[in-house]
């Protein structure tokens, strides 16, 4: 079996220069994100020596197989999680800050009533979680909503498509914030790049390929 192993992205220097959020902290987070990666290549490559009396002895309660595709949709949801929140945190050189405009401005609008009102949301749904948090593009409803998740791999929604990830594990903040996870949310808006997240809702929108999207 051919073994295709993924390799780390490369982020903006802007994330170790971000407001309220340390360069050791992005470099200890950083450190996680390539032991997901690691541990993505390592799980497949188990897979592929997988033999036929390891298929044989497939069980829902425990076996070698249930163990590593539970852990292979773990280790591939901290790859991505994780690549999508750098990827929009910190602005480009020479601006200090930004907020959404155009066609996501009027989106979060339509869906929340105002672009506080989304934060809002967002802030107490990341209160809430003990993962994640990702705003998504809903292709069948046609609206944007805050869902969360209390692991790398629960709680997937369908017709979901994300266009903003908030870890709220407590690596990504506890060594600037400690409990405090308010105020590591606050800090977070104030840090994304609303250019890139304009982007991953504008492919997102226009990714479906159907005339209809009513029942696709």
């Amino acid at each position: 079996m051919d073994i295709k192993k993924i390799t780390p992205m490369t982020f903006s220097d802007s994330l170790f220069s971000l407001e309220g959020i340390s360069k050791k902290t992005i470099e200890e987070h950083l450190k996680l994100y390539q032991g997901y990666v690691n541990k993505y290549n390592e799980i497949n490559e188990k897979i592929s020596k997988l033999t036929d009396e390891d298929y044989a002895g497939a069980n829902q309660v425990f076996s070698k197989v249930r163990e590593l595709k539970t852990e292979l949709s773990f280790a591939w949801g901290g790859v991505i999680n994780h690549e999508m929140y750098f990827s929009h945190l910190g602005h480009k050189k020479g601006t200090t800050g930004s907020e959404p405009s155009g066609d996501l401005l009027k989106q979060i609008n339509n869906d929340f009533g105002s672009l506080e009102r989304f934060k809002k949301d967002a802030k107490a749904t990341g209160i809430s979680a003990r993962g994640w948090v990702w705003t998504a593009w809903n292709s069948r409803e046609k609206r944007l909503f805050n869902y969360l998740g209390d692991s790398q791999n629960t709680f997937l929604v369908w017709k979901a498509k994300p266009i903003l990830a908030l870890d709220t594990y407590e690596h990504a903040y506890f060594i600037d914030y400690g409990a405090n996870r308010s105020g590591y949310i606050d800090i977070f808006f104030k840090n994304l790049n609303w250019e890139a997240i304009e982007k991953n809702f504008s492919k997102a929108v226009n990714s479906c390929e159907c005339k209809d999207c009513t029942n696709c």
